[in-house]
């Protein structure tokens, strides 16, 4: 227990302390009372007057030291009475053996410590308990009629700490129960207020009880679940709004102004990441690390994550200067980390790179810088060579050369059976990386697939289309992706990144992301979310396939060995086949010519011979 002494300055204390003492003595003198039938003998009566004193005094410069008087009793919690518990056996189990080295426990009755821990602890929590209740009901009544009447979606834990919330804020708020489609849970209350029914019965619930806004707070619910939840809230007309996901509330505060919404993300049904940040700090807490493509999506909430673990220097690399300026000011200012430093250039510039990693000696090494965008990179594939391999190559070597302890490569499903420039060339990247094991340090890639909200994604475009009156386009009925968000993703990574320690190097880990979506299906999602009816309000046309895509997208070639890791979202594949130095090189100067001549066809060709399984599309 932290010492956390008062305010002694604050006339609260004085009342407080002596209460306290009376109540010390008072319980005392009832351990003595029920020992003996509340008929003291004369000889006890004397030996609990020469104990008191020590009471008094034990009891009282604990409470002052262990922080009891530091609290405002008008929010008593449970926090404070496990506190008092704590504080309460400390002092018992010290008198105990003040009693037994002063008095050997002579012609003293043991039964009188237990007797008076149980009433210290009853009469000083009722006290406190009492406070609160006085100032909760002495708080001035608000009329019905200006209040909100709330309904909660779930009758869970964070249902339960928004309901308290709620009965914080009398002024604005009303609660009148829960809905949740657990049959157990009908009939019974959370604070007193009820759960009324399930789903099905939410339209005659609102009606009824004149509910003027519905807070959905589903801890864990899949993207089905979530669709329904969402439609049947806006069936009953009233306004409605979610409590995010855990992965969006790291710190675990939950509370109305976390409130907001609902977006596409939460239809998605994806359950919080579960991390072991005991084994992510163990490699970036206190050590220098440098995150190439900073000012990306990927990039930035690495950025943002690495800073929670206390690194001791963060070395910011981007090409963009706007990005590279974001990602600044964001740490600076927003998360107050100021130990980094900005590195404006290309990953490809080798010069560069070997002073940058000379000058700051990073030991591990988050390399999110790519090109991604797949139409773009196939009407100008020499920049996904310059760029995605070159660049990576050049990095990775210059990580090597500095004696960088640990470099995670950022992958993408796309690499595996490409059938465009853009995954080849991220294949490329994982054959580079597991090249260079053994040569000091350790690489590992972590594969996944698409990031809602991440730079070049199709949200974004869709929600300017149908802000736009439509029609939203997709490319094809039946094309399919995977989705997580950016936080989940960069979380994951962290944690894939802390993996690499256990295996023999070069190991590709990919994340499980879940259940593919189609796009026509998440075009739809978003217009109802807006308000609208899909093909009625919105029309959705379809543009066919674009250069390079494909309908699905895989995270494992068929044959490649996956296992399961300790994590539930992170497999890996096995790795006992790795790339060469000499088995890349030859090939690797030849596409590095064709991209410097802007031979496109060259290019696909050496790609092909780089990756066997790389099919260019016809589309």
């Amino acid at each position: 227990m932290k010492l956390n002494l008062p305010n002694f300055r604050n006339i609260n204390f004085y009342v407080m302390f002596l209460a306290d003492m009376l109540i010390f003595t008072l319980a005392l003198l009832t351990a003595y009372l029920f020992r003996f039938d509340f008929a003291i003998p004369s000889q006890y009566i004397v030996q609990f007057k020469g104990m008191l004193k020590y009471v008094l005094l034990f009891k009282a410069v604990l409470f002052v030291l262990f922080g009891q008087y530091r609290g405002m009793w008008r929010y008593t919690s449970l926090d404070d009475y496990w506190k008092l518990l704590q504080v309460t056996a400390v002092q018992s189990l010290i008198l105990i053996s003040f009693v037994v080295f002063r008095f050997t426990f002579t012609g003293v009755p043991r039964s009188i410590f237990v007797i008076d821990w149980m009433l210290t602890l009853v009469l000083c929590s009722g006290l406190r308990i009492s406070i609160r209740a006085f100032f909760t009901k002495s708080e001035p009544v608000v009329p019905s009629a200006e209040r909100k009447n709330i309904l909660i979606i779930g009758a869970g834990s964070s249902a339960e700490k928004i309901s308290r919330e709620l009965t914080g804020n009398p002024a604005q708020y009303q609660l009148v129960g829960f809905i949740d489609d657990d049959r157990g849970k009908k009939g019974r209350t959370i604070h007193g207020k009820p759960v009324l029914g399930n789903i099905n019965s939410m339209d005659d619930v609102v009606e009824k009880l004149s509910v003027d806004e519905i807070f959905i707070a589903v801890s864990q619910a899949s993207g089905e679940q979530m669709r329904t939840i969402a439609d049947a809230c806006k069936s009953t007309g009233a306004p409605y709004k979610i409590l995010p996901a855990m992965t969006e509330i790291m710190d675990g505060k939950v509370d109305i102004k976390a409130l907001r919404d609902v977006n596409y993300l939460d239809l998605l049904g994806r359950s919080p990441v579960s991390l072991d940040t005991e084994r992510i700090k163990g490699y970036l807490t206190g050590q220098t690390v440098l995150v190439t493509g900073c000012g990306g999506s990927i990039g930035s909430e690495l950025c943002r994550q690495i800073a929670r673990f206390k690194p001791r220097h963060i070395v910011l690399v981007d090409s963009g200067e706007y990005n590279l300026y974001e990602i600044q000011m964001e740490l600076h200012y927003t998360l107050g980390f100021t130990e980094y430093t900005t590195v404006l250039g290309s990953i490809a510039d080798r010069e560069l790179m070997r002073k940058t990693f000379k000058d700051h000696a990073p030991s591990v090494v988050f390399h999110a810088a790519a090109y991604k965008h797949v139409p773009m990179l196939e009407r100008n594939p020499w920049q996904a060579v310059r760029n995605n391999i070159v660049g990576s190559r050049t990095i990775m070597e210059a990580a090597v050369e500095a004696g960088v302890e640990r470099f995670v490569v950022v992958s993408t499903d796309k690499a595996v059976r490409p059938t465009n420039v853009m995954g080849a060339s991220k294949r490329v990247t994982e054959l580079l990386m597991q090249s260079l094991q053994g040569k000091g340090t350790r690489f590992m890639a972590v594969r996944f697939g698409n990031v809602v909200g991440s730079s070049g994604s199709v949200i974004p475009l869709f929600r300017r289309q149908i802000e736009a009156g439509g029609p939203v386009t997709v490319t094809h009925p039946d094309v399919t992706r995977y989705f997580m968000s950016i936080a989940e993703a960069s979380q994951l990574i962290l944690q894939a990144g802390s993996m690499g320690e256990t295996g023999t190097g070069g190991e590709i880990f990919v994340l499980d992301m879940g259940v593919p979506v189609k796009i026509a299906d998440m075009a739809r999602d978003l217009i109802r979310l807006s308000g609208k009816e899909p093909d009625v309000d919105v029309e959705i046309a379809f543009t066919g396939l674009r250069e390079g895509e494909k309908l699905y997208e895989e995270l494992i070639t068929q044959g490649e060995g996956i296992v399961r890791t300790e994590h539930e979202k992170i497999l890996v594949l096995g790795s006992d086949d790795l790339a060469t130095a000499e088995d890349l090189e030859g090939e690797l100067s030849s596409l590095f010519t064709a991209s410097e001549n802007h031979d496109g066809d060259t290019i696909r060709t050496v790609l092909m011979r780089l990756v066997p399984e790389y099919v260019p599309a016809d589309n």
